[in-house]
């Protein structure tokens, strides 16, 4: 049906038509960069998130105030050293660790700054091993000494101090002098990358007129039996905290709940904002129909010629066909390569300002499956005009006016 001479005709009549082409092209391939932008920045997320589910949290459970992580900074729920006494009775758990976190002062370079100073018991590291955070320069933190592990942004350059820190450099917290020993891995969110972790026993000795409460406690259990061990921390705590069943002040999770939580976020925000997208494609889509439908009556005396020289009607629903289908193809192509820069551009953009976990992935199903989407949504809107055209009978087409 479509021959090499129906290929010839239609990019000569579509080279002819620019303008009109131009902003076909221009609608469909707005909303193939949009999609593929945002599928691309998803995708990235998933594969974040597949990093941090294939390390070592398989068999973690969180302990943390009711809503979860993001109820940690604002909630006045206490853990306490009889919490994880209780739970450390709880038969299927390991191993039970919490952490403190605090807002501290520190100075280094003549310069000010305030974070978070965030600690854990350095004999039970179970915390960092949870979040898959590894060092990249330095040591762990040997106990009860006067040193502490700073984030990844600490060592870059105007990051966070004008130069950059070293293992074995000090650092003013509250008024005291505390040495750098490590640096962790980059996390790529500027506020973690930015945290200071100390040891449990130097945490309390900070804040000597202080009574610390844990912020998370976390528990190593038997992988085996989650649903089970859960069920049983969850009484003890009841029972240690004085609390009914359901008004729980506080929450039991297992890693991979938590990551199914923010799969299921990442999943509706991306879904809705690809469905906006696809929204912008049909009316691109309408807009190809109705420069086709345009096209047809543009060109009837000219399909009226063309019949009478022997073109069949499959001929003519050729030409309409590969028309409509190549404005497409040439969208798809244009909205991927622009939607790459982009990405791109934005990859490197979010890297610089400390964000480097929000980083596009670039899988080639990715590109032949929008193409190919644009190519099959022009050629869909291409459909009936081209239905059209094909029935136009020559000997009226030739009288046209």
């Amino acid at each position: 049906m479509i021959t090499q001479q129906t290929v010839k005709y239609s990019l000569r009549n579509l080279k002819q038509r620019k303008a009109r082409s131009f902003f076909t092209i221009l609608s469909i391939f707005v909303g193939i960069t949009t999609i593929f932008i945002f599928v691309s920045f998803g995708l990235g997320l998933y594969v974040y998130i597949e990093e941090l589910t294939t390390g070592s949290s398989a068999d973690k459970l969180m302990i943390m105030p009711a809503g979860g992580t993001l109820a940690i900074m604002e909630s006045n729920v206490e853990f306490t050293g009889d919490d994880i006494k209780a739970i450390e009775r709880v038969p299927g758990v390991y191993e039970v660790s919490g952490s403190y976190m605090k807002t501290v002062e520190v100075k280094a370079q003549d310069k000010k700054l305030y974070t978070f100073l965030i600690s854990y018991d350095p004999k039970k590291p179970i915390m960092m091993d949870t979040y898959n955070i590894g060092l990249v320069s330095g040591r762990d933190l040997s106990g009860n000494k006067k040193e502490v592990i700073l984030g990844y942004n600490y060592q870059v350059d105007d990051r966070i101090f004008p130069k950059a820190m070293r293992v074995n450099q000090n650092l003013e917290i509250n008024g005291e002098d505390i040495k750098v020993v490590g640096f962790y891995e980059e996390i790529g969110n500027p506020q973690d990358d930015a945290q200071i972790y100390i040891a449990n026993d130097h945490m309390e000795e900070l804040f000597p007129n202080e009574t610390l409460s844990y912020i998370m406690i976390v528990a190593r259990i038997d992988i085996d039996n989650v649903e089970g061990v859960v069920e049983k921390i969850e009484k003890a705590l009841r029972q240690e905290r004085n609390l009914d069943e359901g008004k729980e002040d506080f929450t039991v999770q297992s890693f991979d709940d938590m990551i199914e939580g923010f799969s299921s976020a990442i999943n509706i925000v991306i879904g809705f904002i690809v469905f906006i997208a696809l929204i912008s494609v049909l009316v691109s889509a309408v807009n190809t129909a109705n420069t086709m439908i345009t096209s047809v009556i543009e060109r009837i005396k000219e399909i009226g010629i063309i019949k009478s020289v022997g073109a069949r009607n499959s001929d003519i629903l050729g030409i309409f066909l590969f028309e409509s289908g190549f404005l497409g193809f040439v969208a798809g192509v244009v909205g991927v390569l622009i939607g790459w820069s982009l990405s791109s551009f934005g990859r490197f953009a979010l890297d610089y300002y400390g964000y480097g976990f929000l980083q596009p992935t670039f899988p080639p199903i990715l590109f032949i499956s929008l193409i190919t989407f644009a190519t099959l949504t022009g050629a869909i809107s291409g459909v009936y005009p081209a239905i059209k055209a094909s029935k136009i009978n020559p000997v009226d087409a030739l009288r046209y006016e």
